[in-house]
């Protein structure tokens, strides 16, 4: 079964930080490149990060670089996205997807998580 989870959003005052995870079925983590998006309410989903299947290549949006970091734990069918020095503007719910390539558009990827809301307050 396909199947993306994601886990570590809450609520955090800007200028803090959320480390999120994504677990995913063998099926669905394994030779996949794995991205994270963000769709906050009245706006269309957007990119935020990819990594290849190597860890090689990485991929941010220029609203993360600098402060969001993704990473993977093969071992574990794991990939993370590390967020510092959060803005009201990040707040969004935050998906996680698996598709063949890291690419920063939607249509590259195959599967998708339902998703982790993230609230920054002011």
């Amino acid at each position: 079964q396909v199947q993306l989870v994601e886990s570590g959003g809450g609520l955090v005052q800007a200028g803090g930080s959320l480390r999120l995870a994504c677990a995913a079925s063998a099926r669905t983590y394994s030779s996949n490149a794995m991205g994270w998006f963000r769709q906050a309410p009245g706006k269309e989903r957007e990119f935020v990060a990819a990594i290849s299947w190597s860890v090689v290549a990485t991929f941010y949006a220029d609203a993360g670089k600098g402060r969001f970091t993704i990473s993977r734990d093969n071992a574990k069918n794991t990939v993370y996205l590390q967020m510092n020095s959060l803005k009201p503007e990040d707040t969004a719910v935050y998906y996680c997807a698996g598709g063949r390539r890291p690419a920063a558009t939607i249509d590259q990827y195959n599967y998708w998580g339902q998703g982790t809301q993230v609230t920054v307050s002011s």
